[in-house]
Formats: structure tokens, C-alpha cells, sequence
């Protein structure tokens, strides 16, 4: 059975940095995409950035610049560098990953912007 689990969250002030990495376990031989989803208080879940196989990246406009996404294949782990937070990235924040055709979502851990 696959599982993502993500950590890392917390809270931090705006212009801080954080963190977070998104392991995924169970009988994995291989992972296609990877991303990062966050869901703010009465907004819908909407894509931060992601990362395909080979590297390639793509990212939302509201982020591009501050945040970076990278993966680790043998550690079957993706991360997301948070810098120079905004009270506007506060949400909860979701790891995905597709694996064999198949979407997998993590528990989510939430990210707070103190103002």
C-alpha cells in the first residue's frame, strides 16, 4: 500500500523560510510526477508546483521566484523551499504523487504566515 507523509510545516513570520519534504513508502518501483498542492481556509486546493521525472518543474505564478521544488528518486521524497513567505501562502499544503497511473495524496501539514 502507498502512503506520502509530509513534514516540515509550522508557522514562521512573513519574509521567513520553510522547509518541507514529502516521503512516500510502500511497494514503489518507480514514481512519475510529484507536486505540491495547498489548500487555504474557504479556497479551493490549487496546485504550488511540480515536478516530473526528469526534473523538469513547473510552478504557480503566485510562487514562482520564492519557492523551489526538487525530488530525490532514491530517497522517493519531493521538497518544497519556501522563501520570503507571505501571510498569503498560509494554508494547508498536500504532496501528490502519481504512481503507476494512480494519484496519491499525503495528509497534508499546514503552513502558517504569522502577521
Amino acid at each position: 500500500q502507498v502512503q506520502l507523509v509530509e513534514s516540515g510545516g509550522g508557522s514562521v513570520q512573513p519574509g521567513g523560510s520553510l522547509g518541507l519534504s514529502c516521503t512516500a513508502s510502500g511497494s514503489i518501483f518507480g514514481i512519475n510526477n510529484m507536486g505540491w498542492y495547498r489548500q487555504a481556509p474557504g479556497k479551493e486546493r490549487e496546485l504550488v508546483a511540480g515536478i516530473g521525472s526528469g526534473g523538469s518543474t513547473n510552478y504557480a505564478d503566485s510562487v514562482k521566484g520564492r519557492f523551489t521544488i526538487s525530488r530525490d528518486n532514491t530517497k522517493k521524497t519531493v521538497y518544497l523551499q519556501m522563501n520570503s513567505l507571505k501571510p498569503e501562502d498560509t494554508a494547508v499544503y498536500y504532496c501528490k504523487a502519481v504512481i503507476y497511473g494512480s494519484d496519491y495524496w499525503g495528509k497534508g501539514t499546514l503552513v502558517t504566515v504569522i502577521t
